[in-house]
């Protein structure tokens, strides 16, 4: 039979109430007798009661997460970040996938409910600041937080980046790269998909470049299955007149996908094509063709929202909701670097041989 805290309580010669406080960590107890509390505990293979301790406490020591692809490196980043924030607290993460689909989303969240978690971390991929699962969150008075995608109107506590300087950041970049004709393969119409094209076209504007409508490609999915729609966006983008010399791409693993298609057809990257993605998930100086990207920082953005939502569940209250950005960074690799870049260096090396002769 588990050992229970009477148990511990009459072993040690102390209250169950003094065992309860060890427990939570409370205040008045001495470092002497939580020692000895503690000592016994593992002596004994004591393990709590999470039932028994939810209803005394109302609270079930767990936290979920939902997000659109659990096979993308950059929810596994987040997922692992979370986790590690909220084990020190002694909770506990349950994580879901939404697949992208809305319907799938809402069942997911209504689960999460069902078991009671203190907070929701919520990549959401709902289409507007009215859908039910907002409204569903608001009713039941469970603190979340959304986490890469933001909704105008929603007033939300929210952890992510500014898609907008995402999108500026690589396409300058392609530009700084000899790039002219450059493309782009643009998410779903969510707030990274909407923004890291305003960035783009931003870019773009400022040089006084202007590219073809067919330059602008829009992938069926963001985030599942991002690779085969990467690849099949970019074969698109290969038929167009002139060909684009640089794409910048929705994240990374749209970026492998093109990558693949502008290989396949006998073309090489960077030399033809530039190529620059969004994530620097963990791999990417691990390709045949290392990737360059912008770096979201996508461990910070899950440390920050776990920190957040333990914030909210400690509130116990509504509090003021709280934009938290996380500053990118360009991460430039051989993917992105063109025959006008080989040029310039190459001059530079002749023009140092000369001075040496």
């Amino acid at each position: 039979m588990p050992v229970t805290m009477k148990e511990i309580a009459q072993d040690l010669g102390v209250s169950v109430v003094t065992v309860s406080k060890v427990l939570r960590n409370h205040s008045d107890i001495s470092a002497t007798t939580r020692a000895r509390v503690l000592k016994r505990m593992k002596e004994l293979n004591y393990q709590p009661n999470r039932a028994a301790r939810s209803l005394a406490t109302g609270r079930s020591s767990t936290i979920g997460l939902i997000v659109p692809d659990l096979e993308h490196p950059f929810f596994g980043e987040i997922a692992k970040a979370i986790s590690r924030r909220i084990r020190s607290k002694e909770y506990s993460l349950i994580i879901a996938s939404s697949e992208e689909d809305p319907a799938i989303e809402r069942r997911e969240v209504e689960g999460l409910l069902g078991r009671q978690v203190d907070a929701i971390v919520l990549a959401s991929v709902q289409t507007s600041a009215q859908s039910i699962v907002f409204q569903r969150l608001v009713e039941s008075q469970v603190p979340y937080v959304l986490i890469d995608r933001s909704f105008s109107g929603l007033d939300a506590n929210y952890v992510g980046v500014d898609d907008a300087e995402v999108g500026r950041r690589a396409t300058e970049h392609l530009i700084a790269s000899g790039c002219r004709r450059i493309a782009h393969l643009r998410g779903p119409e969510v707030s990274p998909g909407v923004g890291r094209l305003k960035g783009y076209r931003e870019a773009l504007s400022r040089h006084g470049l202007v590219v073809p409508l067919d330059y602008v490609v829009e992938l069926k999915s963001g985030d599942d299955r991002s690779e085969e729609h990467g690849s099949r966006a970019m074969k698109q983008l290969l038929a167009a007149r002139p060909v684009p010399d640089g794409v910048f791409c929705y994240n990374d693993e749209v970026a492998i996908g093109a990558m693949r298609a502008i290989l396949e057809a006998g073309l090489r990257v960077p030399s033809d094509i530039a190529v620059i993605g969004v994530d620097n998930i963990r791999y990417a100086d691990l390709l045949r063709v290392p990737l360059s990207s912008i770096d979201q920082n996508s461990y910070q953005i899950g440390n920050r929202a776990a920190q957040l939502a333990l914030k909210l569940i400690e509130a116990r209250q509504p509090t003021a909701a709280r934009q938290v950005m996380i500053p990118v960074r360009l991460v430039a690799r051989e993917s992105s670097r063109t025959l006008a870049a080989d040029a310039t260096r190459s001059a530079g090396g002749k023009a140092g041989a000369a001075r040496r002769a």
